[in-house]
């Protein structure tokens, strides 16, 4: 199933409370387990002034569809063609 990256700008970001950040959380879960076992939220990285999600999903669609009902950005949705990392210099 693809893997998508979704960039949300959501300035400040970076200085949201643990409370605040379990609190948005709650609800990425609450709308995931509303949609069904398609869509799952694998993890994000919050910098200062955004946060990158990775979800695995059958289309884009479903993943702007999470963010419209959890009213989060999806400011850009990128599907991963491939990944790479240190090992991928070996062999």
């Amino acid at each position: 199933m693809p893997k998508y990256v979704i960039e949300r700008e959501i300035p400040g970001a970076g200085t949201l409370t643990a409370a605040q950040l379990h609190a948005i959380s709650q609800t990425s879960c609450g709308v995931l387990r509303s949609m069904g076992s398609e869509i799952q939220w694998l993890q994000s990285y919050v910098t200062p002034d955004k946060i990158y999600c990775v979800y695995i999903a059958p289309n884009a669609e479903m993943v702007l569809e999470h963010a419209q009902k959890g009213g989060f950005p999806a400011n850009r949705v990128s599907e991963v063609k491939t990944m790479i990392d240190p090992t991928s210099a070996e062999g």
